[in-house]
């Protein structure tokens, strides 16, 4: 399977859209079923410098290409803080662990590294997604902290690891 990483587009939300309401999905990131895809047009016609969001792409068998994950890297607009970023990430759920996270997380991290020249780049994730921490790890991420009751899933608070990849030869 080819993975395309490309720039986010507009006309890309309807694709956030399936994403962000997944099954699969919405239960490890903020999202909510009943977000509706005007949220995630808006995004992408409003993001600014400092965000750079890319899509991960396949092509099916008759040809047709097929947005199935998300990646986004969002620099800190304050002076002092410029240092620093964070990310954010999805994958269809029948990607997960195919290497599109691998793919979306590469680039984010040669943005960071090799245009941004950023120290720091920090993400939370739900304490129980072993999946996705591994692949932080693989990247270099490690935990930092534990915030308790910090998001609502399923009718019940849930604690995210705070992760963060410190690189010092910037």
């Amino acid at each position: 399977m080819e993975i395309i990483i490309r720039p986010i587009a507009v006309g890309d939300g309807k694709w956030i859209n399936e994403l962000r309401r997944m099954p699969g999905v919405f239960e490890n990131i903020l999202g909510i079923p009943s977000e509706r895809i005007k949220r995630n047009e808006d995004f992408i016609l409003n993001m600014d410098a400092n965000q750079h969001q890319f899509v991960a792409i396949i092509k099916t068998e008759n040809d047709q290409e097929v947005v199935v994950g998300t990646a986004g890297l969002t620099v800190n607009a304050n002076h002092r803080l410029r240092h620093s970023g964070s990310i954010g990430i999805m994958i269809h759920r029948d990607y997960q662990g195919k290497g599109v996270g691998t793919a979306l997380m590469k680039a984010l991290v040669d943005v960071a590294d090799n245009w941004l020249m950023l120290v720091r780049v920090e993400l939370s994730v739900f304490e129980d997604n072993e999946k996705a921490i591994h692949l932080y790890e693989k990247f270099g991420f490690e935990k930092e902290g534990l915030k308790r009751c910090a998001a609502i899933r399923n009718g019940k608070y849930v604690n995210e690891y705070l992760m963060s990849r410190i690189n010092l030869s910037q």
